[in-house]
């Protein structure tokens, strides 16, 4: 049986953050005086470790291996160093980029993880401040580096923190993949069976100058220009992304965004946005009451790491978020009209992930242009060849693949401006542009049920449930085929994964989320009947059929 008391005392005696060596000894003393729930928060620490994935790390902060900590960020560093040694040529130097964002703790990770890449013999460049998750996917290339660390939690709680993985050169600056990651969580263990905090090798690391942001700023504001006037509200969630965005739409000649003050600046504690994520229930509050406030025609918001994308319209009855999916069909439809209206080739794809609306295979077969379908993940959807526009419905973007190999918030945001204001130079709203769209290629809605879950056991129990007990109907409509990604899908890598076909009209995909302990139900319909509103008033109505029934269903576990 292990004895959690001296697993923790072993750690302990490596740790190098005062706060967390607090923390530790207070509970490794209540455990040692009888305190029950004070053993059981040791296990609970120790048992496990924070699984390294093609996700990298991504953890609630604290002391422990199950925890993100200066300990265990620096084991990642000392494993990742060692796998890419044995990738790189023996004539190159290895080289890295490392940023970070605003969360705690962001800088003093990577600021570890620098000297420790360096200390292993590499070129470390550090970015001189906290910057999106998009400048460092750019900086990858920007310096031709071997790979890229970004420090960063995205959307999560305030009390995690991550550790994001990419690979430069023949990796093109993408995240790492299968089976990549098992190969450098296989390192991350060496180490962290036969090397302490203080014996890690450490270096002298470089410290990058501003003009890698300034490259970013400029190229990014070279995608769209400003066409006409319009008048937006911006957050930034407590995250980076103000600066960055104030800047390249300055460059690109948009009006100045009128930023959501509560919410314009780095702090780690998201005060007015506990789970800062612009899919949350609520998160666009302030945005809203200042939009009705200003009368402003459109709201930008990215998460507090920059990469994802979330807009919302005015409309009679007051301020709406568009889906994911639906600025995913603007951004596509734009993107296939310009490769058009260039004369570019036509050999040229459009991609999305597999939970993504079906609409954008219909843009491409619209434009006669190539599509392509991935698992989740912009790790998969970044690498597809000949790629002029990708996305998630989880509001990642990419819409200038030669720049970075990663979804982009900022990007993606100036692309849409640029689409807004030229809508809005003709008469067209961003609603009459989807109904435009919808009578081309249909109507499409999606809608979304999530569960958050204390225990992810439960995530794994209602799959099973699914599997052992397939539905014939929901919502009414016959169930008339279930793709099962555990057993293989048309040449998918198994996945734990489920595709229910019902009727002709919809279709519902169950998964994990990959970031959270969310189990995540993904619903899309679609109609071609009638005009452009009457198809997306169809598709919705459905969607909301189905959402009932599909929410009922899934509270009962």
């Amino acid at each position: 049986m292990t004895n959690w008391i001296e697993t923790a005392e072993k750690w302990l005696a490596q740790d190098p953050d005062e706060e967390t060596r607090a923390e530790l000894a207070k509970i490794i003393d209540a455990a040692k005086s009888g305190n029950d729930a004070a053993l059981e928060d040791l296990k609970n620490r120790f048992e496990t470790r924070l699984e390294f994935g093609t996700a990298g790390l991504r953890g609630e902060l604290g002391a422990g291996t199950n925890r993100m900590n200066r300990v265990l960020v620096a084991q990642a560093a000392a494993g990742i160093a060692r796998w890419l040694k044995t990738q790189v040529t023996s004539h190159e130097v290895p080289s890295v980029v490392i940023g970070y964002d605003g969360r705690k703790n962001s800088k003093q990770f990577a600021t570890d993880s620098a000297e420790i890449f360096a200390g292993y013999g590499f070129h470390a460049i550090l970015l001189n401040h906290k910057y999106p998750t998009p400048v460092l996917a750019h900086a990858i290339n920007y310096f031709d580096t071997h790979a890229g660390i970004m420090v960063t939690a995205s959307h999560n709680p305030a009390n995690d923190n991550g550790y994001k993985v990419y690979l430069g050169k023949e990796g093109m600056g993408g995240q790492i993949v299968p089976p990549i990651d098992a190969e450098i969580a296989a390192e991350i263990i060496t180490v962290a069976d036969s090397v302490t905090f203080s014996e890690h090798p450490l270096g002298a690391y470089e410290i990058a100058e501003d003009d890698v942001v300034e490259d970013y700023i400029t190229r990014t504001a070279q995608i769209a220009k400003a066409s006409g006037e319009i008048k937006f509200v911006y957050t930034a969630m407590h995250g980076v992304g103000w600066d960055v965005f104030r800047r390249t739409v300055a460059k690109a000649g948009f009006s100045e965004p009128i930023p959501v003050q509560e919410q314009r600046d780095p702090d780690p504690s998201f005060p007015t946005a506990p789970f800062p994520n612009p899919e949350e229930k609520d998160a666009l509050d302030l945005s809203f009451a200042l939009a009705k406030e200003v009368d402003a025609d459109l709201i930008i918001a990215n998460d507090p790491d920059a990469d994802r994308l979330s807009v919302a319209v005015p409309t009679t009855t007051g301020w709406r978020q568009l889906t994911g999916n639906e600025v995913g069909i603007i951004l596509g439809w734009n993107a296939a009209t310009k490769n058009l209206r260039l004369g570019d080739s036509q050999d040229v794809t459009l991609a999305c992930s597999l939970v993504s609306s079906p609409a954008l295979a219909m843009i491409a077969d619209n434009f006669e242009l190539n599509f392509a379908e991935t698992l989740t993940g912009f790790k998969y959807i970044a690498k597809v060849p000949k790629l002029i526009f990708g996305y998630e419905e989880a509001l990642g973007y990419l819409v200038d693949p030669d720049k970075v190999k990663d979804k982009d918030g900022i990007s993606a945001a100036i692309e849409f401006l640029s689409i807004a204001a030229a809508l809005k130079k003709r008469g067209v709203s961003i609603q009459q542009q989807l109904e435009l769209i919808a009578a081309q290629i249909g109507g499409y809605a999606s809608g979304q049920v999530s569960i958050r879950v204390s225990d992810l056991s439960k995530i794994g129990l209602i799959l099973e449930s699914f599997r052992e007990t397939p539905p014939t109907e929901i919502a009414g409509l016959a169930v008339t085929k279930i793709d099962d990604f555990q057993k293989g899908v048309a040449g998918f890598p198994f996945t734990n994964m489920l595709r229910i076909w019902l009727g002709e009209n919809a279709r519902v995909i169950i998964r994990p989320s990959g970031t959270e302990p969310k189990l995540k139900a993904y619903i899309d319909t679609w109609s071609e009947r009638g005009t452009g509103a009457e198809r997306l008033a169809e598709a919705e109505a459905l969607v909301g059929q189905v959402h009932s029934a599909l929410a009922d269903a899934l509270s009962k576990f």
